[in-house]
């Protein structure tokens, strides 16, 4: 559009392409002379009518133009403008090239005078239908423009607005005409200006339309942010000449926030589904606290930060309700938390929150116990157990602060702190609902951890309950073992081994293996050790311990009650219980004296024997069926163990996986095994190193004893005629034993118990007397007669002049007892050997005891 000159002084003459109103009007023109003939025919004439001067001069218009039947008036009406008549009018003419066809023409018929004062005339002929085009374009554009509910600009080639509709007056303010002139700074801040400008520059260069233009502003008396999306595009002349660009402005502010609300709650979504996905995988308590931290920073904030009360880190139980350690409210800040974890994903921010410092003043560290005052945020937040929202202090970094309580099971474990620093939008609405889903996520992985540690430690409890002590100790032996639980998770199983102290200082050596894992399967493996205890100290044959621990662990294995229907109501569970209680065991007594061991098996994998210098070998031990399963008698070995050897009692973990067989495992164990003259637990180690021990499928137990027996000089062993001088005989041979053995302290008390154990045989046995006296960690003393009947204490009254034997020698022996043997029976008492410090004799107030 080129510009109108508003004085004469500022018009310049210059030459410029085509490009005015008569280029879209199609202005043509002809002349006609004073004999009525065309004397002159213009270019734009041929381009309008379709005929060359050549054809037209000199020829009358009328003849030339217009129908046969509209001649005559032509003809008049030329007189008339000859005559000096001014005359305007339609007049149709045939279109060239389109077969005939009519156009119209508004002529406007100038009368003229030639040089020789001649009448003539001058037409300007117009073709109507260009004309009619262009008044209806003009009226739909000024509809569009002026009417549009968009924003529309016009902006000349120096970019300055030359033309504004009324929608941008009405959210700019003042009248249309008003916006002539301004600039892009007239509307907007100056970044965004100086970015709109570069468009406008870009566009009205390249002629490269801007589709979908994002601008931030703010409308005049208003600080809201307002979001329009501006199109621009070059217009053109109608010879093509770039005269300026127009702007479409539309308001997006709603549709900014929806989309951004939309993106929120996509990324909200996503950010919970990453916190289920990171959160809780982890049993421990700080991890989990971190992988919280590792979901949020900084996906959701700059800093945050977890406090766990210390009561549930050092295992204290919570009071039901809202936690309260000790069973205290929280009323004075009185609760100590320990700050767990801690995140920034600021460059260089210091490790405080505002607000969150300890009584020293000093930020709160990692691993540091703190209290919030009772009057704090932080404090109020813990107590309602509701979100509270914190603005930042002056001159700090931190611009806004979330104190979340992390809330399980209507329990508050501990708080979590988001906070967002100055340059990132402070939280709303929909980020407290969203803090408040992380913290309770977190919180019931948290609380799910504190309850699993909780039966975990009870768990191992009972578990180290039920093993014997990490070194135990028996006579004869040098005893190493080992546990390694396959459920790395509970570390409880169902294998077991024991070492029992058994009369004689002979030893009870078992291994065994509960089917099943976990806590049910130790549950029923402490039953049955028990169960195995307290057959050992009814000192029975390996084979008589078994065959009562299938009948026990065939009643633990079965419901209560006799009555048929229950029977059969209970038949799943009455299999399940079954199956959770068929195990296998093999249970060995090793006697030092004669270094020979009785084997028994239910079940089990034999024992392993390496002798020196040979190589490991498997003991040939009837394997019997597993206990609970009943029906076969056990068969018992005797084997004996020369010194120095070592025996290897194991479970099937150790030598049996998914990935290799039984066979391969059992090749791998015996090796492991050539060289054992190495230190007991370094055997131990080298085993459960050499060999792959799967801890993942099924729980190992090992307990390895090398053999050493009691020498010679520890043992004395006599026998005795059945005649009353036995008794005097036996005491002076307990006594030279004694006194050989510098246990001089405990002469006077041996000779009194020897003689009551062998007047007992005398009075109450049959056959040979022998007697025994064994010294290692303490003194034993046996005597052994053929008589099958057993002794027992009774209480004797004050009138008797006997019975009191058998109360002396529970009264002056450490343990005392009898035990059946294959030819009679053995009664036995034991004696702590002398420290120094004890005089050995039984006291006046003892032997007044018994009357």
């Amino acid at each position: 559009m080129s510009e109108i000159p508003e004085t004469a002084s500022d018009v310049v003459w210059q030459s410029s392409p085509p490009g005015s109103i008569y280029d879209y009007i199609k202005v043509a023109s002809f002349s006609i002379g004073s004999d009525g003939l065309v004397d002159q025919w213009s270019r734009r004439a041929v381009d309008l009518f379709g005929i060359t001067a050549d054809q037209v001069r000199g020829r009358d218009p009328v003849e030339v133009f217009m129908p046969a039947e509209l001649r005559p008036r032509g003809h008049r009406k030329v007189a008339e403008i000859l005559d000096g008549k001014e005359w305007t009018g339609l007049v149709p003419f045939r279109m060239p090239g389109r077969d005939g066809a009519h156009g119209i023409a508004e002529i406007y018929v100038m009368p003229s005078e030639t040089e020789s004062g001649e009448r003539a005339a001058v037409c300007i002929v117009v073709d109507v239908r260009a004309l009619r085009q262009i008044e209806t374009d003009l009226a739909a554009s000024q509809a569009i423009f002026g009417q549009s509910p968009f924003g529309f600009l016009l902006f000349g080639t120096d970019l300055t607005v030359h033309r504004a509709n009324t929608r941008v007056a009405t959210v700019f303010g003042g009248t249309v005409e008003d916006h002539r002139g301004r600039t892009a700074h007239d509307y907007l801040p100056r970044p965004e200006a100086e970015r709109m400008n570069a468009c406008l520059r870009r566009v009205l260069e390249t002629g490269e339309p801007a589709i979908d233009l994002q601008i931030i502003g703010t409308l005049p008396g208003s600080s809201e942010r307002r979001h329009w999306s501006v199109n621009l595009y070059r217009v053109h002349s109608g010879a093509g000449r770039p005269i300026g660009v127009a702007g479409i402005g539309t308001d997006v502010t709603r549709r900014h926030l929806a989309a951004r609300e939309a993106a929120s709650a996509r990324r909200n979504l996503a950010l919970l589904n990453e916190a289920s996905a990171r959160i809780g995988n982890s049993l421990d308590l700080e991890t989990t606290a971190r992988e919280l931290l590792d979901v949020a920073v900084p996906g959701f904030c700059d800093l945050a930060s977890v406090d766990l009360f210390q009561g549930l880190l050092t295992g204290e139980e919570a009071a039901p309700g809202r936690w309260s350690p000790h069973g205290e409210s929280y009323g004075g800040g009185s609760a100590a938390l320990r700050r767990v974890a801690f995140a920034s994903a600021v460059s260089g921010a210091p490790l405080e929150i505002p607000g969150d410092a300890n009584e020293n003043g000093t930020p709160t560290a990692v691993g540091e116990v703190h209290h919030y005052p009772f009057s704090s945020p932080y404090a109020n937040a813990l107590r309602a157990a509701r979100v509270q929202s914190i603005p930042g202090v002056e001159g700090s970094l931190v611009q806004s602060i979330l104190a979340v309580p992390m809330v399980a099971h209507d329990t508050v474990v501990g708080l979590v702190q988001f906070a967002r620093t100055k340059g990132s939008e402070p939280f709303g609405e929909r980020d407290q609902a969203l803090a408040t889903e992380l913290a309770a996520r977190a919180a019931v992985c948290i609380d799910n951890a504190r309850l699993y540690r909780r039966e975990h430690e009870r768990a191992l409890i009972l578990q180290r309950s039920l093993l014997p002590p990490g070194d135990p100790e028996a006579a004869g032996l040098d005893i190493a073992c080992r546990y390694l639980p396959g459920n790395t998770a509970t570390e409880v199983g169902g294998d077991w081994f024991d070492v029992i102290e058994l009369p004689g200082h002979r030893t009870a050596l078992v291994v065994g293996d509960v089917m099943g894992r976990g806590l049910r399967a130790a549950v029923a493996m402490g039953e049955l050790r028990t169960a195995v205890r307290t057959l050992a100290l009814l000192d029975l044959e390996p084979a008589e311990v078994l065959s009562a621990l299938d009948e026990i662990a065939r009643g633990l294995g079965s419901p209560s009650g006799t009555q048929q229907a229950s029977r059969v109501a209970h038949k799943s569970r009455e299999a399940d219980l079954s199956e959770v209680y068929l195990a296998t065991c093999v249970y060995a007594v090793y006697d030092p004296v004669t270094r020979r061991c009785a084997f028994a098996n239910a079940g089990h994998l034999p024992p392993f024997l390496v002798e020196p210098g040979q190589e490991a070998l498997l003991l040939d031990v009837p394997p019997g069926m597993p206990l609970g399963v009943g029906g076969e008698p056990f068969e018992e070995v005797e084997v004996e163990l020369p010194e120095g050897s070592l025996l290897a009692l194991y479970t099937d973990g150790l030598v049996e996986s998914r990935d290799h067989p039984l066979d391969e495992g059992l090749r791998a164990f015996r090796q492991a095994l050539t060289d054992p003259v190495h230190p007991l637990e370094d055997v131990c180690d080298h085993v459960l190193n050499t060999l792959d021990t799967r801890h993942g499928e099924d729980d190992i137990a090992l307990l390895m004893a090398r053999i050493q027996g009691l020498p010679a000089d520890a043992v004395g062993d006599w026998r005795l005629p059945r005649e009353p001088r036995s008794v005097g005989r036996a005491r002076e041979l307990a006594r030279g034993q004694l006194l050989a053995w510098d246990l001089d302290p405990l002469v006077d008390t041996v000779e009194l118990l020897v003689s009551e154990l062998v007047t007992n045989a005398l009075r109450y046995g049959e056959g040979e007397i022998r007697l025994r006296l064994l010294r290692d960690r303490t003194l034993v003393c046996e005597v052994w007669d053929a008589g099958l009947v057993q002794p027992r204490r009774r209480r004797a009254r004050d009138t008797d002049e006997g019975g009191r034997g058998l109360q002396l020698v529970g009264l002056l022996s450490a343990a005392w007892g009898s035990r059946r043997t294959p030819r009679g029976k053995t009664v036995w008492f034991e004696l702590a050997l002398p420290d120094g410090d004890s005089t050995g004799g039984p006291s006046a107030e003892q032997l007044l005891s018994m009357y």
